[in-house]
């Protein structure tokens, strides 16, 4: 059986458009979502008080007004953060 990639089990969205996101097997990482906010209905979320309002929601990241990105990008394309003292 094909195993699965770590899901999101805890966000914090942070300053610069960066999400601080903690994956089903502990790693923490943080994904850049400026790349993103050109795109399509993703150019809705360079509204900051509309990014804050991400949250952890079936592995993945959604905000209120209904967007998600796949838990594989964000998992396979966000940077290991170092561990803080």
């Amino acid at each position: 059986m094909k195993e699965l990639k770590p899901r999101v089990v805890s966000v914090d969205p942070e300053p610069g458009y960066q999400l601080l996101l903690t994956f089903s097997n502990g790693e923490v990482k943080l994904f850049d979502m400026q790349p993103y906010l050109d795109k399509g209905l993703f150019a809705e979320l360079s509204n900051e008080t509309l990014f804050r309002t991400a949250k952890p929601v079936l592995g993945t990241v959604v905000w209120d007004n209904g967007l998600d990105l796949c838990p594989d990008t964000l998992f396979l394309e966000s940077a290991p953060v170092p561990e803080r003292a």
